[in-house]
């Protein structure tokens, strides 16, 4: 099948919701591609505008090269172009070639450059990096900002300047004027993505800012719900979004805050939830507790 290009791939995502599918795993932590697929067969019933795979939601940063390659692969076979696929990337400099890579082989149509392992950085180590990965692969490249992986908008336009196939900035930083700035300076040469963790809860304030789109992890386990609050983010209806934030998004998110990590095990908590387990996460996450997991279904029921 045709890859996307960078202005097909713009122009696709800017316009719905973004999926940020788990990835499965049996009890022995072993990728469990049949459940895998057959999740995302029942997101692709919902219509997202793309697909993340392996990205954060995704344990990306707990997947070898190898199992990535095989969880691209996945979604890409399942997806047959219905929608474009975007793969995580990350760690240093030259292992992000060899995930990007990895992903256009798997036949994704762009990667979501997540931040550089561990070490901080300055602004022209952070320009060289991203440089180098777009240089790497002919595929679409959306940039992460956030943790220690952050740019302003003069190092942006410089990368946009020197890589065509840069088409995108997720924000994960929650800094408006920063936010404000760039769009300000950019404007529609990159599609802007909401990546703050729960990116429901900004959705609003920053499609003021130019962000016409988010990727919602709640889709994995309330897809009709997800895309409900999309539609009522993009017709302003402040009544509907804040009657929803009320009732199920603030206190998914009081639950999410008791533990670290729990950005990504509530996610499959919510799976359970509904009869849809995806496995546990991997260490070094850990599941909700049962009376969290209870606490979680409660809020779900009706909803699903």
């Amino acid at each position: 099948m045709s890859r996307m290009s960078a202005q097909e791939l713009r122009a696709t995502i800017s316009q719905g919701l973004l999926s940020f599918p788990v990835t499965h795993f049996n009890q022995q932590f072993e990728f469990d591609e049949k459940a895998y697929r057959e999740h995302i067969a029942w997101l692709l019933e919902y219509r997202p505008a793309g697909l993340f795979a392996a990205g954060g939601t995704g344990e990306f940063f707990s997947l070898a090269l190898d199992e990535f390659a095989r969880v691209v692969s996945a979604a890409v076979t399942e997806t047959a172009g219905k929608v474009p696929v975007l793969a995580g990337c990350g760690y240093g400099t030259s292992m992000a070639k060899e995930f990007a890579k990895a992903a256009e082989d798997a036949g994704a149509d762009g990667i979501l450059l997540l931040p550089p392992y561990l070490v901080n950085a300055e602004p022209a180590g952070l320009v060289a990096h991203t440089e180098a990965v777009c240089s790497s692969t002919r595929l679409s490249v959306i940039f992460y900002n956030r943790d220690n992986a952050i740019l302003n908008e003069m190092m942006l336009e410089r990368l946009c300047e020197r890589c065509p196939n840069l088409v995108g900035f997720k924000d994960g930083v929650g800094d408006i004027e920063l936010m404000t700035r760039i769009y300000a300076r950019l404007g529609d040469r990159l599609v802007y993505v909401g990546g703050l963790p729960t990116a429901e809860t900004f959705a609003l304030p920053y499609l003021e800012m130019g962000v016409t789109t988010y990727s919602s992890a709640i889709f994995n386990f309330l897809p009709d719900f997800a895309q409900q609050f999309y539609a009522a983010v993009q017709r302003k209806d402040r009544e509907f979004i804040f009657a929803r934030l009320r009732e199920f998004v603030l206190p998914y998110i009081a639950i999410r805050n008791r533990r670290k990590g729990y950005a990504v095990s509530i996610v499959k908590a919510g799976m359970r939830a509904i009869g849809r387990p995806a496995g546990p996460v991997r260490p070094p996450l850990t599941d909700l507790d049962a009376a969290e997991q209870e606490e979680l279904a409660k809020l779900i029921v009706g909803r699903a």
